[in-house]
């Protein structure tokens, strides 16, 4: 078990799937047709690094969507799912990771504390703030949250960490969703401006969402929220330009939405595929990681990560999916390829949720 999760981690996987799968015909790129040209001309400049995360025989890697740079600029935060694909609930295992500057998994805390954790952030002061997704007192898609008899409610909420594990602040109610001021409703993303205002993209693609946007001051107090079903669908992911602006990868409407902090909708982007992490550097270099595209989603795009303008949306590069676009009868779930993404220091890092891994992409 120890093994094969480990092998994940350093290749990303390939697809246990003959080519035909024997339900219908080789595999192949489902979707190519649809792009545009411009889009099938995009280069890939970057090679994969497999060996660059290193996680001790005694731990398992679960599911991974959030990911961020510490505030030293070259350690790496992740929220991982204890092992396994979803629930941290009833796990002995810390989600929250870091790792230093050469890849060595060096901290670790978290147990109890998180049942869902998706999306993270590290602010300007070193502080860890990770998205709870789920409760665990609700079904969920049709599937029982399975609370340990006794528990504490949890989840639906942002938590801010210090770098030590310790927890400063919550946003949400604990175990509760819900659409007013207090409450959040599947929280996938957080990110904080320079002047500490927080914001949180409010929703999933699984019912209860809010779809929306929620503004805080620094010290949890709700300023204002946006959005709602007819503005967004799924607000997987957010990033901040030099500017200022807010960007929301919507990923349910197969685009990026641009924000002033107001919540004035600035532009719509949808050159960058169908977004489920996006990540901005300090040369407003905008990299969007894609993991959900294919022939189900019925757009023009295959699954990847675009690179390429924060200031004027030019694509300029490309890098696949190592694990190749689904065909309709591919034998993993929906979401493949990296999820979470984070670059820096001339390389780009990448988190997956199915299967759990984590990538280093280095220019070649």
């Amino acid at each position: 078990m120890v093994g094969a999760a480990l092998s994940l981690v350093a290749g990303l996987a390939t697809a246990q799937q003959a080519p035909g799968g024997g339900q219908g015909g080789a595999q192949g790129d489902y979707n190519i047709s649809a792009r545009s040209d411009a889009d099938k001309a995009l280069p890939n400049p970057y090679a994969r690094d497999e060996t660059y995360f290193r996680i001790p025989k005694t731990m398992n890697l679960g599911g991974t969507s959030g990911i961020d740079f510490d505030h030293d600029g070259k350690s790496i935060w992740i929220a991982q799912r204890c092992g396994g694909q979803d629930y941290c609930i009833g796990s002995d295992a810390d989600p929250i990771w870091k790792f230093d500057g050469q890849g060595r998994l060096v901290k670790h805390f978290g147990k109890g504390l998180i049942t869902y954790p998706h999306g993270l952030h590290v602010d300007r002061d070193g502080a860890i703030w990770v998205t709870d997704v789920r409760t665990n007192t609700h079904e969920q898609q049709g599937q029982s949250a399975k609370r340990i008899p006794g528990a504490k409610p949890n989840g639906a909420q942002v938590v801010k960490f210090s770098p030590d594990g310790k927890v400063l602040l919550r946003l949400g109610v604990q175990g509760e969703y819900g659409t007013d001021s207090a409450h959040l409703s599947q929280p996938s993303a957080v990110i904080t401006a320079p002047n500490g205002d927080i914001f949180v993209a409010d929703g999933h693609d699984s019912a209860p969402s809010n779809n929306r946007i929620v503004r805080y001051d620094r010290t949890g107090k709700f300023i204002k929220a946006w959005g709602g079903p007819e503005d967004m669908n799924c607000p997987h992911a957010l990033a901040m330009d030099s500017q200022g602006r807010l960007f929301v990868a919507d990923r349910g409407n197969n685009r990026i939405l641009i924000y002033d902090q107001d919540g004035k909708l600035l532009d719509t982007w949808k050159q960058f595929g169908k977004p489920s992490g996006l990540f901005i550097d300090k040369d407003d270099i905008l990299y969007s990681a894609d993991s959900q595209s294919g022939i189900r989603q019925q757009n023009a795009y295959i699954r990847g990560v675009h690179v390429g303008s924060a200031k004027t949306g030019k694509v300029t590069a490309f890098i696949p999916d190592p694990l190749g676009n689904p065909t309709p009868w591919f034998p993993l779930r929906g979401t493949t390829g990296a999820e979470g993404i984070v670059a820096g220091n001339g390389a780009i890092y990448v988190s997956q949720v199915t299967p759990p891994g984590l990538a280093k992409y280095t220019l070649k």
